[in-house]
């Protein structure tokens, strides 16, 4: 019964993953003639180009996603033992303070534009935790706190991935024009500002590969305090009309029973708050090479396998950005969620220059 499911579930995610790889290799081979735009670039547009024409099939998407979620997480694992302890110890203190007040800033403009807009509490706080976070992770984790219904969850996601996708092509190139060659400012405008994981490492791929490191590091700092958000926002009061603060709860609805009413599943992240388990790989080698030391030949081989898996990834992210998606939300949520990217980059270039000079 087991090996008959691991087959269905192969069979399901083998076209797709295929479709990555080889749109991967195909963009290395290119990358060669066009050294200027790179692979990682080469994937994505790639991706989109052909995710939206000749690859446009239903039976690739859980290969695609795959691809998306599981090779990067794997490739941040083993970034875990890339990361000097210097690049890291160069982030610091003021590293992690300048992700809390972006991250903070971030749901409290985006909570607020949202009002602006005329959408509700929860679906401007979906907004804030997607563009805060993690992109649709974060979403995912916090929508059963908030009671979000489908559609809620559905538009916010596809939204914040989509301004993510435009963050990930536009931030390489301001941080180029703001900062030059500056690797701790770079990856702190990307690191702390571009909404997934993913996205974070396609835009990082586009300069260096020491943004991307770091720029990672400033990522999964997000991405741990996505328990600090779910425990704030299991505190907030969902009511219309009614001061946010003021939590009004009701006694025996669990985060669960609030999903089951929303019509979403509770997911496990939702509900204990955990952490990551790539994070904690990450951290885990990144202990090792710190305190153990790595042999010169497993960092090399690490290098060359997670630019393997990013790229893959990337491209499995182009295909994933459907233009009809674009066109299915309209103008207003777009116009939302592009105004929140374009405050988030302006809050965070203002942020670097006081704690990065």
């Amino acid at each position: 019964m087991k090996i008959n499911t691991l087959k269905k579930e192969l069979d399901g995610v083998l076209p797709g993953l295929a479709a990555s790889i080889a749109i991967s290799l195909v963009s290395q081979f290119f990358a060669r003639f066009l050294p200027t735009l790179g692979a990682a670039l080469i994937a994505i547009l790639l991706g989109m180009l052909l995710g939206n024409t000749l690859l446009n099939r239903p039976g690739l998407s859980q290969g695609t996603k795959f691809s998306e979620k599981r090779l990067l997480e794997y490739a941040i694992v083993l970034n875990g033992l890339i990361l000097d302890f210097q690049v890291l110890k160069s982030a610091g203190l003021k590293g992690f303070v300048f992700i809390i007040l972006q991250m903070s800033l971030t749901i409290f403009v985006t909570y607020n534009l949202g009002k602006y807009f005329g959408f509700g509490k929860r679906f401007s706080l979906l907004m804030g935790a997607g563009n805060a976070v993690c992109g649709s992770s974060a979403i995912g984790t916090v929508s059963p706190i908030l009671k979000a219904d489908n559609k809620e969850k559905g538009i916010s996601i596809t939204i914040v991935n989509l301004t993510g996708t435009a963050l990930m092509i536009a931030l390489p190139l301001l941080g180029a024009v703001l900062y030059g060659s500056d690797t701790l400012r770079t990856s702190a405008l990307i690191g702390g500002t571009v909404q997934s994981v993913g996205q974070v490492v396609a835009a990082a791929k586009l300069v260096n590969d020491e943004v991307v490191t770091l720029a990672t590091v400033f990522k999964l700092m997000r991405v741990l305090l996505i328990i600090v958000v779910a425990i704030l926002y299991g505190r907030m009061n969902m009511n219309e009309g009614e001061t946010l603060c003021t939590r009004k709860k009701r006694a025996g609805v669990t985060a669960v029973e609030a999903a089951d009413e929303a019509g979403t599943p509770a997911s496990p992240a939702a509900v204990s708050y955990g952490v990551p388990w790539f994070l904690t790989g990450f951290v885990v080698f990144f202990l090792i090479r710190s305190f153990i030391g790595v042999p010169d030949s497993a960092l090399i081989a690490s290098k060359a396998i997670s630019t393997q898996f990013e790229v893959a990834a990337l491209a499995a992210i182009g295909m994933r950005v459907k233009f009809a998606d674009i066109i299915k939300e309209g103008p207003k949520a777009m116009l939302y969620g592009l105004t929140v990217g374009a405050v988030q980059v302006v809050m965070a270039v203002a942020l670097i220059r006081v704690f990065f000079g």
